[in-house]
């Protein structure tokens, strides 16, 4: 009987190393070999029979999946580790005896829900564009944003060399001298929001995301963590 073969990207995803993207990343840069060779081709077919390794350390895939929701403070990488030894997102979730990675990313400067997980379809399925998952965050801005501002968002911004897809900002409430507003985007590239913020002229003081698609932060204290239910993980899956 011929034992099941599995895409290697797929194997170290389902692993709990990476998502399938970060996986394909991880091989391509040289870091994975299959019975002591290395493979750079993500396509490559392995078995439960083949020795995987990823940096040296073997891996299998993970017998129970793992769904977290953590409440990222300012002042920790989104990454499973760091070169610079600085706090990552994986120095608050001790106690998971899973290997869990960061579902997408949240900027060392930006706190609230970031999701984590072993299950690598299904970080996929949350992070990938075509699946277009909500993501709503509360900022505060400097200045006032008018009518034309809030038209621009709707309409989509130039970022860099792109134009993002349309989005829209509410305004929730005024201060002295900037303004309380909740931004919902349907992308994730690096540091959207607060770009989007500086291209209609209202630099991003602090910014924290609230919810991804249904799924809300609620009052998970800051830096805490907890499993999802079976209900969340099924309404933040569906549709797919």
């Amino acid at each position: 009987m011929r034992m099941e073969e599995t895409r290697l990207q797929k194997y170290i995803a389902m692993s709990g190393v990476a998502s399938r993207r970060k996986a394909e990343e991880i091989i391509r840069a040289g870091r994975v070999t299959v019975d002591g060779q290395l493979v750079t081709d993500p396509a490559v077919k392995v078995t439960p029979g083949n020795i995987v390794e990823v940096d040296g350390k073997k891996i299998e895939p993970e017998g129970r999946k793992v769904y977290i929701m953590l409440h990222k403070p300012v002042g920790y990488i989104t990454a499973v580790s760091d070169q610079f030894s600085r706090p990552t997102v994986m120095d608050l979730v001790k106690g998971v005896r899973e290997r869990v990675y960061p579902v997408g990313r949240l900027d060392y400067d930006t706190s609230g829900l970031l999701l984590m997980t072993n299950d690598g379809d299904f970080a996929n399925r949350i992070m990938h564009p075509r699946y277009e998952k909500e993501k709503t965050y509360v900022a505060e801005i400097k200045g006032f944003p008018d009518r034309r501002d809030i038209e621009a968002f709707s309409a989509g911004l130039k970022i860099e060399d792109y134009i993002t897809k349309p989005a829209k900002i509410r305004i929730i409430k005024r201060k002295k001298s900037s303004t309380i507003v909740e931004i919902t985007i349907h992308e994730g590239r690096n540091r959207q929001v607060r770009k989007m913020c500086e291209a209609i002229g209202h630099p991003v003081i602090n910014l924290k995301r609230t919810a991804i698609g249904p799924l809300k932060l609620g009052d998970l204290p800051e830096g805490q963590w907890r499993f999802l239910k079976k209900k969340e993980i099924k309404k933040l899956d569906g549709g797919i």
